[in-house]
C-alpha cells in the first residue's frame, strides 16, 4: 500500500530499517515513517477497539485530532498513531477500550 512512484514527489528511496513487534507480529518499517502508515502498508486497518461496543477503529483523520487512530506503544496507552513516528523496537499492541498502563498482552 506504499506509493512507491509518485508523479510528483518521484520514487521512493527509503529503504526498511526498523522493525516494530505489532501484537506479537514482527513488521518491517521505515524509521520515521507514522506507527499508521507502518501497519497500513502491512495490512492492519484495525488499531483499538471501542470501549463500550467493541468496535473496530483505525486510521481516521490522519492528522492527530481524532483518537481513532491511538494504540498501546511501548506499554503506553492512547498513542496517536498516524502522528508517531516509527522507531526500531517498538512493541505496539491494540488497544481494547480506554487501553491500560504497561504492555497488553
Amino acid at each position: 500500500m506504499r506509493v512507491l512512484n509518485h508523479p510528483i514527489l518521484g520514487d521512493e528511496t527509503r529503504q526498511f530499517n526498523a522493525t516494530i513487534i505489532v501484537d506479537g507480529k514482527q513488521i518491517q518499517a521505515i524509521e520515521g515513517e507514522p506507527i499508521a502508515a507502518a501497519l497500513l502498508s502491512a495490512g492492519i486497518k484495525k488499531f483499538r477497539e471501542t470501549q463500550k461496543n467493541h468496535k473496530p477503529r483505525g486510521i481516521f483523520c490522519a492528522i492527530g485530532r481524532c483518537t481513532d487512530c491511538v494504540m498501546t506503544v511501548d506499554g503506553v496507552p492512547n498513542v496517536r498513531t498516524c502522528i508517531t513516528p516509527v522507531r526500531d523496537g517498538m512493541i505496539i499492541s491494540t488497544q481494547k477500550g480506554l487501553g491500560k498502563w504497561g504492555i497488553e498482552r
